[in-house]
This record gives C-alpha cells, sequence and structure tokens, in this order.
C-alpha cells in the first residue's frame, strides 16, 4: 500500500464514518429517552432512499400507503385510549397521523416535485411522522417492561419493516442522483462533490443536534428525561411525549441518511439493516450514553471498513463487527454492575 492508496482509503472511511455517526447519534438518543435498542433505525434509512429513487422515476413511492395505514391505526389506539379515561394529546396525535401525512401525499401525489431539494423535502415528510407512529403503536403500550423485551419487540419491528420495504419496492436496487457532481484533484487525490455533502451535512446535523439538546427548552427536557425520567415528570415536563419526538428525530436522521447516501451506494431493501447495525457499534463505543464517544466510534468503524476492504475484502464486515468485543469486554471490567451493590 501507497501513501496515494492510503489517502483514498481514508477518505472512504470519513465518508463511510459520517453516515454511521449519524446512526450512532440516532441509537444513543432514541436509547437514553426510551431504552430502546432500535434495530429498526436502517430501515428509516432504506425507506428515504428508495422513496427518492422512485421521485426521481416519475413514481409515487408505495410506502405512502404504509404512512396512512399508521396513521389511521393510531388514531384508533388514541382514541379507544380516551374512551378508556385515558390522557391523549391530539395536537400531537393530529400532527404526526394527519398533517405531515398529507402534507407528504400532496408534495408527491400532486406537487409531483421536480427539483432534487423538494423531492428531498417529500422525502422527509414521509418518512419523519413514521418515527413517532412506530413509537405509539409498538413501544409506548410497554414503556415500563424491560430492556429485553423492548429488545426482542425491535427485532420483530426490524422483520417487519423489511419484509415490507420488500413488498414496497421490490428486490431490484436503486441509486438516485448525486446532490453534486462537482470534482476536485487534490494532491492526486479525487474528492467528489457528494463526498463533501455527506460530510458536510453531517456536521451541520450534528452541530444542529448540539445547540438544539444544549440551548432549547425541549433539547432541556429531553436530556432531564433521559437522565431521570421520574424526577422529569415531577418537575412537570411531559415525559409521554418525549418518546414521540426521540423517535421523530431518530426517523429524520434516518431519513437525512438515505438521501445522503444513496447517490453513492446502491439501495436494496435490506440494505439499512448492515448500516444500522455498524451504527450500532460505533454507538456500543460510547456505552449507548456518549454522544462524543459515538461519534469517535463511527469514524472508527468507517476507518476499520475502508482498511479491511483493502486487505481483506471478504472478511471486512466480520472484522467490523469484531470491534464490539474488545469493546464490551472493556467496559465489563471498567463499569460498576448492580449485582456488585447487592
Amino acid at each position: 500500500m501507497d501513501f496515494q492508496i492510503a489517502l483514498m482509503l481514508t477518505q472512504d472511511g470519513i465518508v463511510n464514518g459520517a453516515i454511521y455517526a449519524l446512526m450512532a447519534l440516532a441509537l444513543v438518543l432514541v436509547f437514553s429517552v426510551t431504552r430502546v435498542i432500535f434495530i429498526p433505525q436502517g430501515e428509516f434509512v432504506t425507506y428515504a432512499a428508495l422513496a427518492m429513487a422512485a421521485l426521481q422515476t416519475g413514481k409515487l413511492p408505495a410506502v405512502l400507503w404504509l404512512l396512512v395505514a399508521l396513521g389511521a391505526l393510531t388514531l384508533v389506539v388514541e382514541a379507544v385510549r380516551q374512551a378508556r379515561g385515558q390522557e391523549v394529546d391530539w395536537r400531537s396525535t393530529l400532527l404526526w397521523a394527519v398533517v405531515l401525512p398529507a402534507a407528504a401525499a400532496v408534495l408527491m401525489g400532486v406537487v409531483k416535485p421536480q427539483s432534487m431539494l423538494l423531492q428531498a423535502l417529500a422525502v422527509l415528510l414521509l418518512v419523519v411522522p413514521m418515527g413517532p407512529l412506530v413509537y405509539r403503536l409498538a413501544y409506548r403500550p410497554l414503556a415500563d417492561a424491560t430492556v429485553l423485551i423492548l429488545l426482542i419487540v425491535s427485532v420483530a419491528l426490524h422483520l417487519a419493516m423489511v419484509g415490507l420495504g420488500l413488498y414496497f419496492f421490490g428486490a431490484e436496487g436503486s441509486r438516485t442522483a448525486a446532490f453534486s457532481e462537482a470534482r476536485w484533484d487534490v494532491g492526486g487525490l479525487m474528492i467528489s462533490g457528494q463526498s463533501v455533502v455527506i460530510v458536510g451535512a453531517t456536521a451541520v446535523l450534528v452541530v444542529a443536534m448540539f445547540f438544539f439538546f444544549e440551548r432549547t427548552i425541549i433539547g432541556k427536557a429531553l436530556r432531564a428525561t433521559a437522565i431521570n425520567r421520574v424526577g422529569a415528570r415531577l418537575m412537570g415536563i411531559p415525559t409521554a411525549l418525549s418518546g414521540d419526538l426521540s423517535f421523530a428525530l431518530a426517523a429524520l436522521i434516518g431519513a437525512v441518511s438515505g438521501l445522503l447516501i444513496a447517490p453513492v451506494t446502491t439501495i436494496y431493501y435490506d440494505t439499512g439493516f448492515l448500516i444500522g447495525l455498524k451504527g450500532f457499534v460505533a454507538a456500543i463505543v460510547g456505552g449507548l450514553h456518549s454522544y462524543p464517544l459515538a461519534l469517535l466510534g463511527a469514524l472508527l468503524v468507517g476507518q476499520l471498513e475502508s482498511f479491511s476492504s483493502f486487505w481483506a475484502s471478504a472478511f471486512k464486515e466480520v472484522i467490523v463487527f469484531t470491534l464490539i468485543i474488545p469493546v464490551l469486554w472493556w467496559r465489563s471490567l471498567h463499569t460498576h454492575h448492580v449485582e456488585d451493590e447487592e
């Protein structure tokens, strides 16, 4: 390996690591707030990428009907809860189940956007509401369950969403047009405009998330809920809505990731699983609670995958996932266990 090849592999590792960083952020966010290890996070990536590909070929993404079905089912569930005397926030319910799906349907079916920015907006309106709707239907009834039960639900939901992805999009892979076709030669290293878009968008999203959690009331409320749900509830924070918001942010991050990665790799109905799993490895590096460590873990995963593909391409996935073993071993040695107190 010469220096030029090393630079190329480093560049690929940074680009891939940027996507894994977004996945890791979403997984840490959801787990911190709801204790859910959200395995289907990668399906949001797949749905967004393939929906964008469908729009660019002039087709209406069939997954829109999944969103409509989720919204209708959520309305029924909320009506039943209210009939049983439980409190229902109809404003947020109508936003996730009616307003945003209707906006997505109008933009895709009536306006039929031709520009990439409007198409990207339509995809965001399509995918983002799925997060809180899935939370309300699958996870909120089990809010007090153990982490293991929530993990089993995540596995079942992942399998269901992969099957629905196959039904709605088919087995063929798709790519989308790049947001930037520019190319630069920097010291013999070719840098594509799409790579710059990916890294730049990731950096902007990470900074925006930082300011959201540090500077806004809603972000601070989410942090309080993640630290101590009971204490947050006693302080008047509506913790029941924290799950909605955390899943909406996770869906937003997944949708953005899908839009960014679709121009550089062919996306199939089940591609999101591997992307989400590598993001999970990065999140484990951060202990499922540290955002900075998760970001560093994502860059490590990206570089490890890139150099492994050069030295041992047949075993690159094995090498990447093997990283989780020493991390868990190290954490088991330095983490205080509940059994020690008992």
